[in-house]
């Protein structure tokens, strides 16, 4: 490993991937991956079901195999090299106009300062363990997030229990429940906290409706039973504020509670570095090219706010490396000029939160919604000024939602303007 590069990527998963290669095709030359796993494809080796790459590769593939149109290009480039088991524990911006340095520790080459025009942050998202629930009772075994159940299931060959409930309908849970229920489990209640499934419509049917597994909306585990081993949960109704409902318990027998309730993106590094974050996604402040507030660090993937779809963190990333090889030759925007975008009535948050209005590319926002719309539109407006605006059949938070603005409509708003994303109801 050497101690310089044009680009550093923090992360082998599907983000830092695509970023590499589209940095690579664009004549980065010497670009440096760093993996913590001891091996590349993130998350997606241990998603053996179908249903990735429909939308960018047009073929429904397991997730190794979306992975492996990836990796395989990445280990045959002589352009980028490739470090696993290695653990970053520290990105420093370089003064303007100077380099950055990723600070990194492995076991074959200890620990290392490497210097780098650009860093492009890839770095996934975790579950959210138990502990941020407050759920009451013992803590006995067969107590594990969803995706801690697929890798025992989908690569050790173990089955984590027997009888299952599965709190949050996220959709690694829906995805479990019908894996665990193919592997001879029975799965007893799927419960969500919120009065809609924060998965996507297709795993709702695919997974528990297809199976006849039980969805309990507006209800949540209150309590845990058992010492040694989990012997049932308590699961409650709960009221427009969230809260246990009185006299609405049951107590359902259980050897395995698996945990669906939402992913946190891995910003340690990014926080660390200095980088301006939002609030909501949990990810960094970006222009459309995915750069942060620090000119040359990038951010792209589930780091940056969580995806429904790798589909979506694929284009996203060759954004992020596009935008990095550009920055690497000197070929940036001039004279940028940034406005802000948000969202409003009913819009979560909007990615890219800063959009250089003198830009000669079309831009796509991207945006989630706070509850389940039927039959609304989705309007982009600014100073009053309608941009763009669609009608969507159904709105709901578990799908990721876009709209487009054209350069020209972007280059004709003055300055001091800002960017509104909101739905509105007919």
């Amino acid at each position: 490993m050497e101690d310089y590069y044009d680009l550093i990527v923090v992360g082998g998963g599907p983000a830092g991937l695509a970023a590499a290669l589209e940095a690579e095709k664009r004549g980065v030359e010497r670009i440096l991956v760093l993996e913590r796993a001891e091996t590349l494809g993130g998350i997606l080796e241990q998603c053996i079901h179908t249903g990735f790459g429909l939308h960018y590769f047009g073929e429904e593939l397991s997730g190794p195999e979306y992975a492996d149109r990836f990796i395989q290009p990445v280990l045959r480039s002589e352009r980028i090299a490739v470090k696993l088991d290695t653990m970053v524990l520290e990105v420093t911006p370089g003064k303007p106009g100077e380099r950055h340095s990723v600070i990194s520790v492995s076991k074959e080459d200890g620990l290392r300062v490497i210097a780098c025009k650009a860093v492009i942050l890839a770095m996934g998202c975790r579950e959210r363990p138990r502990g941020a629930l407050n759920i009451a009772g013992t803590r006995p075994a067969g107590i594990l997030s969803a995706g801690t159940a697929q890798k025992y299931v989908n690569l050790d060959g173990y089955m984590p229990g027997k009888t299952v409930v599965i709190l949050g309908s996220g959709d690694i849970g829906l995805i479990m429940a019908r894996r665990m229920t193919l592997e001879g489990a029975q799965v007893k209640l799927v419960a969500e906290l919120m009065p809609y499934s924060s998965g996507l419509t297709r795993n709702i049917v695919q997974c528990l409706e297809d199976f006849d597994i039980p969805l309990r909306l507006s209800c949540t585990v209150v309590g845990v039973h058992g010492k040694e081993r989990l012997e049932a949960v308590t699961v409650a109704n709960v009221d427009e504020n969230r809260r246990p409902i009185p006299g609405t318990e049951e107590t359902i027998s259980c050897d395995l509670l698996l945990l669906s309730v939402g992913l946190i993106p891995e910003n340690e590094l990014t926080r660390a570095a200095g980088v301006a974050m939002d609030p909501v996604t949990g990810g960094a402040k970006v222009n459309q090219d995915r750069e942060t507030g620090i000119p040359g660090i990038f951010a792209c993937g589930n780091v940056l706010h969580v995806h429904d779809l790798v589909d979506y963190v694929t284009v996203e990333s060759q954004q992020a490396g596009a935008g990095a090889a550009n920055y690497i030759q000197g070929k940036g925007a001039p004279a940028p000029e940034y406005i802000s975008a948000k969202g409003i009535r009913g819009v979560r948050y909007v990615v890219p939160q800063l959009v250089n209005r003198k830009t000669a590319e079309p831009v796509k926002l991207y945006f989630r919604v706070g509850q389940v719309y039927k039959n609304a539109f989705v309007q982009c407006s600014a100073s009053g000024t309608v941009l763009a605006k669609k009608k969507r059949p159904r709105l709901a938070p578990g799908e990721m939602e876009d709209i487009v603005l054209k350069p020209e409509q972007l280059a004709a708003l003055p300055q001091d303007v800002e960017l509104v994303v909101e739905v509105l109801e007919v």
